[in-house]
């Protein structure tokens, strides 16, 4: 186990399963500018519903049957119904931007997530903090308004001009950026140790075909490519989640937390590569201020 202590912030407690959980921040980081290769291929509710039947697959294989058995009630109803709120509004989110570049503004929206983590974990006993969480939020707030503005001025009235053209993938977003704090905390308290998501990722695949089947979707074709690109987002999905899930019920949760405060800086980076685009000085920005937010929120928090 490690003992880190940074002048002016609190010491971090690094044991391995608080360095398992990190790496599913790294691998988080390639998230939006997957879901928004496959969704271009297959469309936003096809896709979706591939990279999550995908996910579940490999989750149940690697998990085998025991991912199945033994699981709180409280934990399946309550952080199921987060798990599966989180993951269809981020996913429709990216699919049904209106271009790439409104995906990464999405995106900046969703990593209020980490943000919120720390807040509620204040709020419900799992950390302490102090009055430095709420300039923290401001900044990491500050931040989404910079990214989501689009290439104009940077104030609240534009983001607003910006969001209003297609406002739906930004609220799906921000109702992501509230659920998955809350599935961190239902875990942590409610899952006794154990993991359910391969069956939570087989759910989600499942609501998605039938939404896919019961509304006017475009024909899915067969694609090498973006089928590989699902799988391996599959394969990353269920490294991630179990690694976060593992992280979040055995380690240090505000050191995981203020951990994911860098996933904005790492997506940005791989989303300009994997969606072949260079972001503009506004994401850049937005996402420097969601992470210097981070820190102001490490200092106040407390384990």
């Amino acid at each position: 186990m490690l003992g880190v202590s940074v002048a002016g912030f609190p010491r971090a407690r690094i044991d391995p399963p608080t360095l398992i959980g990190v790496s599913a921040v790294l691998m988080w980081s390639a998230t939006v500018g997957l879901y928004r290769n496959i969704s271009e291929t297959f469309g936003a509710v096809g896709g979706s519903a591939l990279i999550f039947t995908f996910s579940g697959i490999v989750a149940t294989l690697y998990g085998g049957r025991a991912a199945f058995r033994g699981h709180s009630p409280r934990y399946l109803l309550l952080g199921g119904a987060m798990f599966v709120t989180y993951e269809i509004a981020l996913a429709l989110a990216i699919g049904f931007a209106q271009d790439r570049t409104q995906t990464i503004e999405v995106g900046m929206v969703n990593y209020l997530w980490p943000c919120f983590t720390i807040a509620f974990a204040v709020w419900v006993g799992e950390a302490r903090g102090d009055f430095r969480i709420v300039p923290g939020v401001i900044l990491c707030l500050a931040g989404v308004v910079l990214a989501s503005s689009g290439g104009g001025a940077v104030s609240l009235h534009a983001m607003i001009g910006n969001v209003s053209g297609n406002p739906a993938p930004y609220l799906m977003a921000f109702a992501a950026a509230v659920t998955w704090p809350l599935y961190t905390i239902f875990t942590r308290r409610m899952s006794g140790g154990r993991s359910a998501v391969p069956p939570l990722l087989l759910l989600t695949a499942a609501l998605l075909w039938i939404y896919y089947f019961a509304s006017d979707q475009p024909p899915l074709h067969f694609d090498l490519r973006g089928l590989s690109m699902a799988l391996l987002f599959g394969v990353l999905t269920t490294l991630a989640y179990s690694a976060w899930t593992y992280g979040v019920t055995h380690g240090n949760l505000t050191l995981l937390a203020t951990a994911s405060y860098f996933t904005p800086l790492l997506s940005v980076m791989l989303s300009s590569f994997l969606l072949n685009m260079l972001p503009g000085l506004n994401f850049w920005g937005g996402a420097v201020l969601v992470t210097g937010g981070s820190l102001v929120c490490w200092r106040a928090s407390r384990r």
